[in-house]
């Protein structure tokens, strides 16, 4: 087979806007067409689960636009909302027989989903599939790692301007992708994924505290609201040093 018509049978994924970021990234042509042989593109809406929580695992995807919310949820039925997933992000945990957690499309969601018995062959016959998803693996385990240090240490506007940082400068990063010089972002525009409980519940504040907070980022101009959803952050940097400002009140 030639390379021209490897290029066609990949289809889809040669042109999809998250390739370089996802998984996908590192693998050949050959590696892509045979990637598509064994995926499907699936839409959630808002709201929708997708995961539950012990049930048999039977696909994995790759997050291609919308937000994923992640929960867990006690023997007592509290639920807590334990990480959240983005266009490029990857669901599921490979070699394990059942989800691990619950998830939910926070916003509607577009996902490149993979079959669960052919995508581990895929990784077991494709190592720089296999090594580039093991990363992938690390680096969530260590971004889990900072948030803990988020929550367990961060007072309340530290936690929202982190919070908000964490969804700008995914989003901003993105975006710089379409750019010539990516390097020169230092700003976004984007819709809150999650409602003020949700929020509240992932920082493990009250919604009150997080409205509070959300306020003294406006009145600091770190951040302008654009309406009750939608945010532009004029400086990623100073977004990300959220805790200096005027207001220093803890809830």
């Amino acid at each position: 087979m030639n390379i021209s018509s490897l290029d066609v049978r990949a289809g889809a994924c040669s042109r999809c806007d998250i390739r370089d970021r996802a998984i996908c990234g590192a693998m050949s042509m050959e590696e892509l067409v045979a990637l598509r042989r064994i995926s499907h593109t699936r839409k959630f809406d808002a709201g929708s689960t997708i995961l539950v929580a012990e049930e048999p695992a039977t696909f994995f995807a790759n997050v291609v636009s919308g937000v994923v919310k992640l929960n867990q949820v006690s023997s007592d039925g509290r639920q807590q909302i334990v990480g959240l997933l983005f266009p490029s992000d990857f669901l599921g945990r490979a070699f394990v027989r059942s989800n691990p957690y619950f998830a939910q499309a926070a916003t509607d969601v577009v996902a490149c989903v993979y079959r669960y018995d052919s995508f581990e062959k895929l990784l077991r016959d494709h190592p720089a599939l296999e090594h580039r998803l093991f990363e992938r693996t690390l680096n969530d385990l260590d971004a889990a790692r900072d948030w803990m240090f988020v929550l367990g240490r961060k007072k309340a506007r530290e936690k929202v301007a982190s919070f908000l940082h964490l969804i700008a400068s995914r989003y901003a990063a993105l975006d710089a992708g379409c750019k010539e010089h990516p390097s020169e972002t230092n700003h976004a525009r984007f819709t809150l994924p999650l409602s003020r409980s949700d929020i509240a519940d992932f920082l493990g504040l009250t919604i009150e505290t997080v409205s509070r907070q959300l306020t003294h980022l406006k009145n600091d101009g770190v951040i302008h609201l654009l309406s009750t959803h939608d945010i532009l952050v004029p400086d990623l940097r100073r977004l990300e040093g959220g805790s200096q400002g005027k207001h220093q009140a803890v809830a």
